[in-house]
């Protein structure tokens, strides 16, 4: 079997132009592409969010919910 491979050079404006042509199926098909490559973190990043959860567990008084957190922004 042979493979054929072509090049399309797009700016990003092109590339949003023709992704909003796609149907809802495929935008939603793309984005699941898109979004479960292998993400590499950072383990310092790691490292942060877990330091948040362990402070969350033993500071819980510290939390305050969405709605009240969402005013203040």
């Amino acid at each position: 079997m042979s493979h054929s491979a072509i090049t399309i050079n797009l700016n990003f404006q092109q590339l949003l132009d023709a992704v909003k042509k796609l149907q809802p199926s495929e935008k939603l098909a793309l984005n699941e592409v898109l979004w479960n490559e292998d993400a590499i973190i950072p383990t310092e990043h790691q490292q942060i969010v877990l330091d948040r959860i362990a402070e969350a567990k033993t500071n819980s008084e510290r939390l305050v919910d969405w709605a009240t957190a969402s005013k203040d922004l």
